[in-house]
């Protein structure tokens, strides 16, 4: 009889363990719809004028312009990132697009990771607090004529972090929608600029190199709140890579080399609760551990759609 029992139990869990499959590509789906839905929305309010820091962005770029025409390139080109063909949008949209090829992760872990960054980071608040970075750009080319935005004053920053003044544009630097790091011919990596971004290497004093850069860096949004979220895993891999050639490069001489994301920076003010919520910046990277993470949150799809209006409503008041 307990024999008997045994084996009509073990029926059964075979039975429940092969209705139990794995949900993670149903799951992925689904978040590659929902961060489309989110990018249109994001897309229509950035063309609208629902954005303030975009908004922001246009008007220091128009003043600035007046201020300082031979950097109006530049400028121009900083703008961008108030509409949907910018550096960051675009970088959103072919991440989505590379997150359908299964075989640009490592795992599903990975892609679903990947996935539900990307419907955070499009999340008009998030990349709300995201323009802060070109925005204070251009305030700090502007002498003091225009203010900063959920930022701390640049001089306190640099107090506050025992920072370097790398010069304009030092906000963007390791921001992988700007530039990237090369390695030159002493082995030792510096920041490189994409296209027109290279004229801030006429505002800076020579080369900003990783090594300098890593230990004396100052605050800034992507650095120290959005990496987590704005950086692909591709792209962090590379992040990886440079920090572990400097590492190694800095062991063979007997020094420490710390990685620039260690310890965040200080410098953030009045940012949105979506960044306050956000995972560190030094996990950038990481697979996911725990598919239980998602599934918690996936049993939520209707507190998507309610946290969707409610950030667009809550962007346009900042308007």
């Amino acid at each position: 009889m307990a024999g008997m029992l045994m084996r009509v139990l073990t029926v059964i869990l075979v039975f429940m363990l092969a209705g139990c499959g794995d949900d993670r590509p149903d799951q992925i789906a689904k978040y590659q719809q929902l961060t489309q839905q989110r990018l249109d929305t994001l897309s229509n309010m950035l063309n609208d004028g629902q954005v303030r820091n975009a908004n922001l962005l246009k008007q220091y770029v128009q003043v600035l312009e007046k201020q300082k025409p031979d950097l109006s390139p530049l400028l121009n080109e900083l703008a961008t990132d108030a509409t949907n063909r910018g550096p960051m949008f675009t970088s959103l949209t072919r991440r989505l697009s590379d997150s359908q090829n299964p075989a640009n992760y490592v795992d599903l872990d990975q892609q679903l990771a990947e996935v539900e960054n990307l419907y955070q980071a499009a999340d008009p608040s998030l990349f709300n607090d995201m323009l802060s970075d070109p925005l204070n750009v251009v305030a700090d080319m502007s002498d003091g004529t225009l203010a900063r935005v959920n930022s701390i004053s640049r001089e306190a920053a640099a107090l506050a972090n025992g920072a370097e003044d790398f010069g304009a544009g030092s906000q963007l630097v390791g921001n992988p929608a700007y530039g990237s790091w090369q390695t030159g011919s002493n082995g030792m990596s510096f920041w490189a600029w994409y296209g027109m971004y290279s004229m801030f290497s006429n505002l800076t004093r020579g080369p900003i190199g990783y090594d300098r850069w890593s230990s004396r860096r100052n605050y800034s949004y992507y650095n120290d709140v959005g990496r987590y979220r704005y950086t692909s895993p591709k792209q962090a891999r590379a992040q990886t890579q440079t920090y572990e050639r400097a590492k190694k490069q800095f062991n063979a001489q007997g020094k420490k080399f710390d990685s620039p994301y260690a310890k965040s920076r200080t410098g953030s003010t009045s940012l949105s609760r979506q960044s306050s919520s956000t995972p560190k910046a030094s996990s950038t990277g990481r697979t996911a551990s725990s598919k239980s993470k998602f599934r918690s949150n996936y049993s939520k799809d209707s507190s998507f759609r309610n946290s969707s209006s409610r950030t667009t409503r809550g962007v346009r008041r900042g308007k």
